[in-house]
Formats: C-alpha cells, sequence, structure tokens
C-alpha cells in the first residue's frame, strides 16, 4: 500500500521536493499553496504560486486556503486520509492541522538547525559570512522551527556565492533529503534526535529597515549583507539623495583612513563606497526608477555629484 502524502509549499526552492516526491511514485493526495494574488504592471495580473504551476502540470489536487483553521478546509483536508505531510517553504500551521496525519508532518528548513531559526536561514548564514550551511529535516511541534531532526546535509558556502547561489544549491539538496526523510519514515527506520538549545541562533524576517547598508562597519560585513541579499530582497544605500540597490560588488581593505560612507568616482568606468576600513567597489547597481545595470552603463548616463578621484581608480 503506498504512502499517502499531503504536501505544503509555496516557492520554487518547494518545487523540487514536490517534484522528487512525485517521480518516486508517491501517491500526492493533495498540494496546499498560498492563494493566488495580483501583481505585476499595475497589480492587475493574477499570480499564482510555483507550486501550483507545477502542481497543474501534474494534474494534482490544489488547496489554496486563506485561513488554515477554516472549518471547511479542514474537513477537506481531514478526507483525503494522508498518511503524513511534508512541509517545504509554507507559512506555519495550527496545531489542528500539523498534529492530523498518523505520521505526524514533517518541515524541510533551510539551515543546520538549531542555528538560523526563523524566516530567512539562507540569507542570514550569508550576510554573517558563514562559511557553510545545509538543509535539516525535522518532525513539527509546537513552537517554530523547535522540532526534534532525522537529517541534515551540509554544504559550503563560498566567499563570492551569493544568496541566490546557495539558495539553488540547498534546493537541490533539500529534494534529496525530503525523498530520503520520507523513505525513512515509510520504514520506520527513524531516529529522531533533539535539537541542541546551546547552539540556536535566529534568522529573522527580512524588511526594509535591515537590508539598507551600513557602511559604519567593516568592508567584509557590507560586502556579505550585499552578496546575502542578492538577487532579492537586495541590499539598497542612498547616494545623491536617490535610492540605489546595490547587487555585487567587490571588497578592499587598504588601511587608509576615509570617511565611512564616502563615494569615490571618475564618472566613466567606477563607483567605490569607503567603509570604517577600506571600500566596496560596486559592480552591479539599480537606480531607483531604472533597470538593474553594471557600473559602467549607469555611469554612460548619470554623473554622481561627487568626483573625488582616489588610488583606487586603479582597479577598474
Amino acid at each position: 500500500m503506498r504512502l499517502k502524502i499531503i504536501f505544503l509549499g509555496t516557492p520554487d526552492f518547494a518545487v523540487s521536493s514536490l517534484q522528487m516526491l512525485v517521480e518516486n511514485k508517491y501517491d500526492i493526495v493533495g498540494v496546499v499553496t498560498a492563494p493566488d494574488k495580483y501583481g505585476g504592471r499595475g497589480r492587475k495580473q493574477l499570480i499564482m504560486s510555483d507550486v501550483k504551476k507545477y502542481a497543474l502540470e501534474n494534474n494534482l489536487n490544489i488547496l489554496q486556503p486563506t485561513n488554515l483553521k477554516n472549518k471547511e478546509f479542514l474537513k477537506e483536508l481531514k478526507s483525503l486520509e494522508a498518511d503524513l505531510q511534508v512541509i517545504v517553504a509554507f507559512r506555519m500551521l495550527p496545531e489542528v492541522v500539523w498534529n492530523m496525519p498518523p505520521m505526524g508532518t514533517y518541515n524541510l528548513h533551510g539551515s543546520l538547525l538549531p542555528k538560523y531559526r526563523g524566516a530567512a536561514p539562507i540569507h542570514w548564514a550569508v550576510i554573517n559570512g558563514e562559511r557553510e550551511t545545509g538543509v535539516t529535516s525535522f518532525k513539527l511541534k509546537h513552537a517554530i522551527d523547535t522540532g526534534d531532526m532525522l537529517l541534515q546535509r551540509r554544504t559550503a558556502i563560498h566567499p563570492h556565492d551569493t544568496l541566490g547561489s546557495v539558495y539553488s544549491k540547498l534546493k537541490s539538496i533539500g529534494a534529496q533529503v525530503i525523498i530520503e526523510t520520507v523513505r525513512m519514515i515509510e520504514s520506520g527506520n527513524l531516529r529522531l534526535r533533539p535539537q541542541p538549545e546551546g547552539e540556536v541562533s535566529k534568522a529573522p524576517k527580512l524588511n526594509r529597515a535591515n537590508c539598507q547598508l551600513d557602511f559604519n562597519m567593516e568592508t567584509y560585513r557590507v560586502y556579505n549583507k550585499i552578496r546575502g541579499l542578492n538577487p532579492f530582497p537586495s541590499a539598497w544605500c542612498s547616494i545623491d539623495g536617490k535610492v540605489h540597490k546595490i547587487f555585487a560588488s567587490r571588497p578592499y581593505i587598504d588601511g587608509v583612513e576615509r570617511t565611512a560612507g564616502e563615494i569615490y568616482t571618475d564618472n566613466k568606468s567606477y563607483l567605490c563606497i569607503s567603509t570604517v576600513d577600506g571600500y566596496v567597489h560596486i559592480h552591479e547597481i539599480q537606480q531607483e526608477g531604472k533597470k538593474k545595470m553594471n557600473i559602467k552603463e549607469l555611469l554612460n548616463g548619470y554623473d554622481f555629484q561627487s568626483d573625488r578621484i582616489d588610488p583606487m581608480r586603479n582597479l577598474q
């Protein structure tokens, strides 16, 4: 008798895991994902989640509740008689949902728990300059991201990795961990272990305030923040009174005293911003109201007020 599974997920990060289960012939009796929402130009286009797109392409049963405690939704969920629920990148569940299937509900988290519990684990691992990260499968219980762990897989974070490159690696690794997790649960050959509370760290939700760059920090902290927010939601700062999103940079530490946050540019080929111990050489940028471009493209059509020429001009 095949294991009956309900899958809960929304973004493309979750699609690889769902695809892995489908390709391994598990009986996906329901896919729970976020409701469609309006977006695009003028917010007139109805946009569906990546998980829903995959589910439609594969004729899977889709549920899109706006309220996870809604009686009709709970009735429909129960009627599917799932043995197990699998979560990859979905919102917090009420106990009435996660406690429903007899084999429990298991979640895939994008960190080496208990490090980086919270909404943005991959971002914060890169922002904080970690040299490795990974994924963890664990069984849900009351407090978020605190359940007993089943599997972990590790991967390196290289010095020039961005959020985007680490995200892609973990998406693939996560799919493998999900299939291994389900097989272990199916066989009954599983050993859950508690998370060591002494190693807990947090990965809070990202917002406009904590995505702003502070150049009164060391160069590598600024550099890590830029790459840890690339490509989304992106680091930003104000230059010449305009908001600029910074996507790519290179760090330099030269020991020369400068005022943090000063702009150095020849208005032709390079733009650098000073920190407390060096500067970041900006490579990819987006000025408000314009498209993303490399720094030479931006400078070709815009002169910054600051045109101080500095020895770093030789780095272009």
